[in-house]
């Protein structure tokens, strides 16, 4: 299934007689102490039109101990009773966006995906591509009718700690560059990344409006990073939402990538090496 959806395809489908479910994504990370962004706040000011609003805190992600990651996977069950409640039914094309860029609308693209839902798209350009192409904005909440969608875990590939301690593939660290190089660490408790992994910051993966670079581009892009199609791929962050990103771009460029959810707010809290630099 394709990875996007231009904001002109999307108009076209909402007009049709089975217009997909669309999510607002609005999500941002804040530093450790600052107030957290309200991106439901930013949704009931304007979305697309009949966009529900997903909590990433708290439908995408589970809450544990600090060393299961800041955003551990939720549960099926409760991934399942959240795309119901977005209006989610076993035939439905999802399309998800974000503020900027999709990197945090990945996320819930990568989960459905993950959970077996076969057509779930990325608005290309975000919120801004659709505002840009024309695009109404609706205000306040939406309230679609609930779906009925069944959800089972594995149709895409994970890491868990163990097997990232053992992975022998491509694995890219979608981070920051000074995060990566250990220069800062506004979040988790060490600074530095996973030893072996190669710095390919999300950000790289887009233009300077948002939008993703084009199929050609990104394989090249990751090509000169190393991955090919006859190694393996993985992907981490901080905690396993900006991954999704790369997993995504890495699916437009072609590549099939496993996610490791626990990314480095996990692997810093348990005591396990930590390489800096580059």
């Amino acid at each position: 299934m394709p990875v996007l959806i231009s904001p002109a395809d999307l108009a076209e489908a909402l007009a049709s007689a089975t217009p997909p479910v669309v999510l607002d994504v609005r999500w941002q990370l804040t530093a450790s102490g600052a107030p957290p962004y309200d991106g439901r706040a930013a949704y009931r000011t304007g979305h697309v039109p009949g966009a529900v609003f997903v909590d990433l805190d708290q439908e995408l992600a589970a809450h544990g101990a600090p060393s299961e990651g800041r955003h551990p996977l939720p549960s099926v069950e409760d991934l399942q009773a959240s795309a119901r409640r977005w209006g989610v039914r076993d035939d439905s094309t999802v399309v998800a966006y974000d503020g900027f860029g999709n990197l945090a609308a990945a996320r819930a693209w990568w989960l459905l995906r993950w959970a077996g839902v076969r057509d779930v798209r990325l608005l290309d350009g975000a919120l801004p591509g659709w505002t840009d192409a024309g695009g109404e904005l609706a205000t306040g909440e939406a309230s679609p009718e609930p779906g009925d969608v069944t959800l089972a875990p594995g149709a895409l590939p994970t890491l868990d700690v163990d097997t990232v301690n053992s992975f022998a593939g491509v694995l890219l660290d979608a981070r920051a560059t000074e995060r990566y190089r250990g220069e800062t660490e506004p979040v988790d408790p060490k600074a530095g990344h996973i030893p072996g992994a190669t710095s390919a910051p999300t950000a790289d993966n887009l233009d300077a409006d948002g939008r993703f670079l084009p199929a050609a581009d990104l394989r090249a892009r990751f090509e000169r990073l190393g991955v090919s199609d006859r190694g393996s791929t993985a992907a981490y962050c901080g905690s396993g939402v900006t991954a999704a990103h790369e997993v995504a771009a890495l699916a437009i460029a072609g590549f099939e990538a496993a996610l490791y959810p626990g990314s480095w707010s996990q692997w810093s809290n348990l005591d396990l090496p930590v390489a800096t630099g580059d």
